[in-house]
């Protein structure tokens, strides 16, 4: 039987925490789904957390970054509907039922997330206003703020594949980025029940291990602006952002002497102004040579 959800979990070296995702989403009744955590090459004893549960497919890869591993799990979902879960997040044992029934009662509703619990450094925690989530077309409260979680969200497959999927080249806010290139497009559901537990303040939570996680989102705002299919309100508000975020970038690279890429950021910043007007043919050169600074500059 074709399962109903594809549940995917990637993780690297995340033994004891990921048990417990792989098991909160066990607990779930009432939905055929796939269970498919794509270890991305975990040196630990991920690899022993098989179950002989028929749902559970473990596929183990070479280590090439959370994207990747989602992207393959993507590519191994038999479902229509993908919902994925990071390996230090947690699932209520209803949050499928509920979701997929949300999703039936709107079908044309492609994209949708749950509300959630914030523990940060095992204490409870209120999240701020500016990340409390909302229906409905959100792109351009998304372009300061990511306000799509991963473990919250339940997709069409056939959307994600046709969005191309997580940027494998961005090691932070590919997530950002993907839901950006939805939100374009689709307005999104919210189910505003608290059905996902989302754990922080871990030593290798990528948040926390990745300096200037802004540089990411300048790239994924400028691949934004390289097409013509962004236009009108939600253009010019990208190419804002875009600027707003190069010139506070820029200052902080000046702190750190990082001239020339200094000059870059700030002819960025400069350029987004015509940008907004439309696609032109130096926003791909821009995005060339952001890749190769983020691979230069890794502080």
């Amino acid at each position: 039987m074709t399962p109903a959800v594809s549940v995917i979990i990637p993780t690297y070296n995340r033994c004891a925490m990921v048990r417990e995702a792989i098991d909160s989403v066990l607990a779930n009744r009432g939905v055929e789904f796939e269970l498919i955590v794509v270890d991305d090459g975990s040196t630990d004893n991920t690899r022993n957390l098989a179950r002989s549960d028929t749902r559970f497919i473990y596929e183990r890869t070479e280590n090439h970054g959370v994207a990747a591993a989602r992207n393959r799990g993507v590519e191994l979902a038999r479902a229509p509907l993908v919902a994925f879960l990071d390996s230090d997040d947690l699932w209520m044992p209803q949050k499928l039922v509920r979701h997929v029934a949300f999703t039936r009662e709107h079908p044309h509703c492609d994209i949708s997330q749950t509300d959630e619990i914030w523990i940060r450094d095992g204490r409870r925690v209120n999240p701020g206003m500016r990340h409390r989530k909302r229906a409905g077309d959100i792109f351009i409260d998304s372009l300061q703020t990511c306000l799509i979680s991963p473990s919250a969200v339940m997709i069409r497959s056939d959307v994600f594949r046709a969005a191309g999927g997580f940027d494998e080249s961005m090691i932070a806010a590919e997530d950002y980025d993907l839901w950006l290139r939805i939100l374009v497009d689709h307005e999104v559901g919210l189910l505003d029940e608290p059905l996902v537990t989302r754990r922080s303040g871990h030593r290798d939570q990528l948040s926390a291990v990745t300096p200037a996680i802004d540089r990411f989102r300048i790239l994924a705002l400028t691949k934004l602006l390289a097409s013509e299919r962004l236009a009108g309100a939600p253009r010019h508000a990208t190419a804002s952002v875009l600027a707003e975020k190069c010139r506070i970038y820029a200052c902080g690279l000046k702190k750190r002497g990082k001239a020339d890429a200094v000059q870059f950021y700030e002819w960025v910043a400069q350029r987004a102004a015509d940008w907004r007007m439309g696609a032109h043919s130096e926003i791909e050169c821009a995005i060339k040579s952001m890749r190769t600074l983020l691979s230069e500059y890794r502080s």
